[in-house]
C-alpha cells in the first residue's frame, strides 16, 4: 500500500458501513450522512460536504452508481465513473466513508444504515425528500445545508459546452 493511503477515507459494503456505525456509536459518537451523484466535484460539493461533516462526528457518503446517476441525470452521465468518483470523495478531509448504492433515492441504505442526522441540501424541502419519513420513523434528524447557487455540475457543464459552441 502505498505510504499516502491512510490519508484517504474508506469506501465500504453496507455490512461493513454499519459495523463502523455501531463502533462509532459504542464511543458516543454521531454519525451523519448525506448522499449524491457527486459527478464533477465542484466547490458547492467541498463546501456542502464540509457543512455536513460538521454537523456530527463522521460523515458517511452515499454515492449513487452509474446506472442510477444515468437514471436520475440521463445519458451521457455521469461523466466520472463511479470508482473515480469514490475515490475522490475519499480524498476530502470531511468524508470518512463512502458507501455506494443503486437506486434512485437512499431510502433503503437509511433504513439499515440509520445514522443519527441525514443531510440534504437547502434547494430541498425536507417534506419534499422521500427519505425524511424513513429518518423521521427511527428517531433521527433531518438537516438542510446552505445551498451555493451557480455551482453545480449542470451550471459547469453548460460553462464548458457554452465556451467551446460560442462563436470566436
Amino acid at each position: 500500500m502505498p505510504t499516502h493511503e491512510y490519508l484517504f477515507g474508506r469506501a465500504l459494503d453496507l455490512p461493513e458501513a454499519i459495523a463502523y456505525r455501531e463502533m462509532l456509536r459504542a464511543r458516543n459518537k454521531s454519525v451523519v450522512f448525506t448522499n449524491g451523484c457527486f459527478d464533477v466535484l465542484h466547490v458547492g460539493h467541498a463546501e456542502y460536504l464540509a457543512w455536513a461533516r460538521s454537523q456530527g462526528d463522521a460523515l458517511i457518503v452515499g454515492l449513487n452508481s452509474d446506472a442510477s446517476v444515468r437514471d436520475l441525470k440521463g445519458a451521457p452521465r455521469p461523466f466520472v465513473p463511479y470508482g473515480e468518483r469514490a475515490r475522490l470523495l475519499c480524498a476530502l478531509r470531511s468524508v470518512d466513508v463512502v458507501i455506494g448504492f443503486s437506486e434512485r433515492t437512499p431510502e433503503e441504505l437509511l433504513e439499515q444504515l440509520r445514522p443519527d442526522v441525514h443531510v440534504k441540501s437547502a434547494q430541498y424541502r425536507v417534506e419534499d425528500l422521500p427519505e425524511a419519513r424513513v429518518v423521521t420513523a427511527y428517531g433521527g434528524e433531518v438537516r438542510l445545508a446552505p445551498h451555493r447557487e451557480g455551482s453545480s455540475t449542470t451550471d459547469i457543464v453548460e460553462r464548458i459546452r457554452m465556451h467551446f459552441t460560442a462563436e470566436p
